[in-house]
C-alpha cells in the first residue's frame, strides 16, 4: 500500500510535517510542494492508485479551495485521506472535505508540525516534540496552547539554533528538491538537523548571502502611508526579504515581490508588525480573489500570487486598508 505525504517545502513547519507523518505511517512517498504546484500535484496524484494520503501546511485560498475539496474528495473514494493544517479554511470547504469523506485536522491555534506531533505522538518517538518544537519557533507560534509546552522543554538557544539552521537550509535549497527530501528523511529518522549532510555548510552559506544582501534591500524599499514594498532583486527567499524591509521601515506591513516569469504572476510575501490590526491571511485573500490571482495565511503573515498586470492594483488596495 503507497503511504503519501505531500507537505509544503518552503518552510520548517511543512518540512518537520512531512518528516514526522513519514516517522509514523513508514509513508513511502513523500511530495513538497509551494503554492502555485498544489492543484497540479494533487491532479496528477488523483490518477495514481494510493492507500493513504496526507496533505500537510497547504493553505488554501478561495481561487483553488473548492478545486483542492473536489480532488481530494474523488482520491478519498478509494484511499484514506487527511488533512491537517493551520491556515485559515472556510466553513464551507470543511464541511465539504467532511462530507466526502477527508479527515480535517485544524486548528489556526498551533502551526502544522505541532497538530502532526500532537495527532499522532503514540507512534512517535520522544525526539519528535524537539522537531515540532522547532516549526512552532519558525513559524512564530511558540506561544500557542501546546507549542508553549513543547518549547521550554529544551535549551532555547540549542532549539533556536537547530531551528533557524534548517530553515536556513531549506530556504537555500528551493531549487535542489533532493536536499530537501534528505532534510526530510534525516528528520524522520529522529535525528538532528546538525545531522544532515552538508546541511550546517549549506546554511553557513545562506547566511552570508543574507548579510550581502542587506545593503541592495535597503536601498529599493519604497514606504507609503501604511505599507513599505520592495522588489525581491537578491537571490533571497521571499519571506527573509520581507522581514528586512518590515524592520527597517517602521511601518505596520511591508510585501516584498518576485516575477515568475513562468507563470506570468509576481509571488508576493506580506508580513504585519504588532501595529498592523488587520488579518492580513483574509485581506490578503479577499483582494486577491478580485484581482484573479491568490492568496491567504495567518494574521501577521501571509504570502500572494498577483496577476503581472495588476500588482500596482494590488499594492493600493492593500495599503489603502491596512490599519
Amino acid at each position: 500500500m503507497e503511504i503519501v505525504c505531500m507537505s509544503h517545502k518552503e518552510d520548517v513547519d511543512g518540512i518537520v510535517s512531512a518528516a514526522l507523518v513519514k516517522a509514523a505511517f513508514n509513508a513511502t512517498t513523500i511530495i513538497l510542494s509551494d503554492y502555485p504546484s498544489l492543484i497540479p500535484r494533487l491532479e496528477r496524484l488523483a490518477e495514481r492508485k494510493i492507500g493513504k494520503l496526507f496533505v500537510c501546511d497547504l493553505g488554501l485560498s478561495k481561487r483553488n479551495e473548492e478545486k483542492f475539496a473536489e480532488i481530494l474528495g474523488r482520491i478519498a473514494k478509494d484511499a484514506d485521506v487527511t488533512y491537517i493544517d493551520h491556515h485559515d479554511i472556510s466553513p464551507a470547504i470543511k464541511k465539504a472535505l467532511k462530507k466526502s469523506g477527508v479527515k480535517l485536522v485544524h486548528t489556526i491555534k498551533e502551526c502544522t508540525s505541532v497538530q502532526v506531533y500532537s495527532k499522532y505522538k503514540a507512534k512517535l518517538p520522544a525526539h519528535a516534540a524537539f522537531l515540532a518544537a522547532m516549526g512552532a519557533l519558525t513559524d512564530y507560534m511558540e506561544a500557542k496552547p501546546k507549542a508553549k509546552l513543547l518549547v521550554p522543554r529544551y535549551d532555547r538557544q540549542f532549539l533556536m539554533l537547530e531551528a533557524t539552521a534548517t530553515s536556513y537550509m531549506i530556504s537555500a535549497s528551493q531549487k535542489d528538491d533532493e536536499f530537501l527530501f534528505r532534510i526530510v528523511d534525516t528528520l524522520s529518522r529522529m535525528k538532528y538537523p546538525h545531522d544532515v549532510k552538508e546541511g550546517f555548510e549549506r546554511a553557513e552559506k545562506y547566511a552570508r548571502k543574507v548579510a550581502n544582501a542587506v545593503d541592495t534591500i535597503q536601498g529599493s524599499i519604497v514606504t507609503l502611508q501604511n505599507l513599505a514594498h520592495a522588489p525581491s532583486t537578491v537571490d533571497l527567499s521571499s519571506s527573509m526579504v520581507v522581514n528586512f524591509v518590515l524592520g527597517s521601515s517602521g511601518k505596520p506591513a511591508a510585501m516584498v515581490y518576485k516575477l515568475k516569469e513562468d507563470i506570468g504572476s509576481y509571488v508576493v510575501s506580506i508580513r504585519g508588525s504588532k501595529k498592523c490590526k488587520v488579518h492580513l491571511g483574509r485581506l490578503v485573500n479577499e483582494i486577491t480573489t478580485e484581482l484573479g490571482g491568490s492568496g491567504g495565511g495567518h494574521d501577521k503573515a501571509s504570502g500572494a500570487v498577483v496577476p503581472k498586470a495588476r500588482l500596482d492594483e494590488f499594492i493600493k488596495i492593500l495599503d489603502s486598508k491596512i490599519a
